[in-house]
């Protein structure tokens, strides 16, 4: 999943194993808390996030046949089960957190199915097992009539305020290919800094620090955000009247 206008790599495609284990005591509740977007839905400007179901698989598939996204997102094809399969991780494993990124004003309304507002993906994952409150994010806009029309940023912003007020994240790493400068001009417009470029893999690494300062501009940045249940949402209307 991972960064056509504004991204790193395609983490999922295996190259972030789960930090997690049934039991075990060393993952903090902030990695346990990854899990809990599953019922949330962030409504924005542009956009609204919506967490990643089976439903949209076959769409997100779609995607990653082209060679541009596979290129600019490090990724390899899969098949339609690895894809499943691949989702089902998103949404079990409790070091990652996924958002599919639909059109706000195409999906307003419930007029269209979710797979056909789907613009793209945002991710968060715990890379670090000695740091919880280090996350690596991912974004992607699959869609190329979507690029370049803030789309990207806004997805990015709302997962990042989502990051620090509800998963205790307060660490951001960004990873993306040398070639993607539309990303990493985005990322620096959001106060990341270049830390690291890894010519093996023709990666660029960028961080940001959320200091008090930080935090008070990405909170004033994200604060038309509102945060739904996702099942009501889809519950037809009127069912939840008493």
């Amino acid at each position: 999943v991972r960064a056509a206008n504004a991204g790193s790599q395609r983490a999922p495609r295996g190259a972030v194993p789960s930090l997690g284990f049934p039991g075990d005591t060393g993952l903090s509740l902030s990695a346990e808390a990854m899990k809990i977007n599953q019922n949330t839905v962030l409504q924005g400007q542009r956009v609204t996030l919506v967490p990643y179901t089976s439903a949209h698989v076959p769409r997100y598939h779609e995607w990653m046949q082209s060679e541009e996204l596979q290129r600019l997102t490090a990724s390899e094809p899969l098949s339609l089960e690895q894809e499943y399969e691949m989702q089902r991780s998103w949404r079990d494993d409790a070091d990652k957190c996924t958002f599919i990124v639909l059109d706000r004003e195409r999906w307003s309304g419930q007029a269209r199915a979710e797979e056909d507002c789907m613009v793209g993906d945002v991710n968060l994952f715990l890379t670090d097992a000695e740091d919880p409150t280090l996350g690596e994010i991912e974004i992607m806009i699959a869609e190329p009539s979507y690029r370049g029309r803030g789309f990207g940023k806004e997805a990015t912003l709302m997962m990042m305020s989502y990051g620090v007020k509800n998963l205790g994240i307060n660490k951001f790493e960004a990873k993306i290919g040398q070639e993607n400068e539309a990303s990493i001009c985005m990322f620096k417009k959001l106060h990341f800094k270049e830390v690291a470029v890894n010519s093996v893999f023709q990666e660029v690494t960028l961080r940001l620090d959320v200091s008090d300062q930080e935090r008070r501009w990405l909170l004033e940045q994200t604060n038309h955000v509102e945060e739904k249940s996702y099942v009501e949402l889809k519950l037809p209307d009127g069912v939840l009247e008493t």
